[in-house]
């Protein structure tokens, strides 16, 4: 297994003008229930998890034309995922928009009001109780 390495300064800006971490900081707290409605559902999960030395093009490109990439990507980039295809990018492309999405939400002072629980929190409650 190999290291990931921590991106490099002309990737996070590039990251930074990336339309699809554009449209996830817009959409991150709009649908709540953008799971239900993803492209992915009708698809076999191994799909968005391909093996490293496989290309992940069938995944991006199926996430592409996807209603809800921006809020998947958003959930990914909240939750520091870095395995996958979510919301049509590569591991690689986000780590980079990982530095940059902490950079932006993490100086907007409404998104510290009105965060609510923390993440894992927010998740247990989707955990049905036996």
């Amino acid at each position: 297994m190999t290291r990931a390495r921590m991106p490099r300064p002309h990737e996070v800006a590039a990251a930074r003008r990336d339309p699809r971490l554009l449209r996830a900081l817009r959409d991150r707290r709009s649908d709540d229930a953008w799971r239900t409605r993803g492209t992915c559902q009708s698809v076999d999960p191994e799909t968005f998890f391909p093996a490293p030395n496989e290309p992940a093009d069938s995944a991006v490109a199926l996430c592409r034309s996807c209603d809800v990439q921006g809020s998947c990507l958003a959930w990914a980039l909240e939750v520091g995922d870095t395995h996958g295809v979510w919301g049509g990018t590569t591991p690689r492309e986000r780590r980079a928009m990982l530095v940059a999405w902490r950079g932006e939400v993490g100086s907007d002072p409404a998104a510290a009001d009105d965060a609510g629980p923390p993440v894992r929190d927010r998740l247990l409650t989707l955990v049905p109780l036996s």
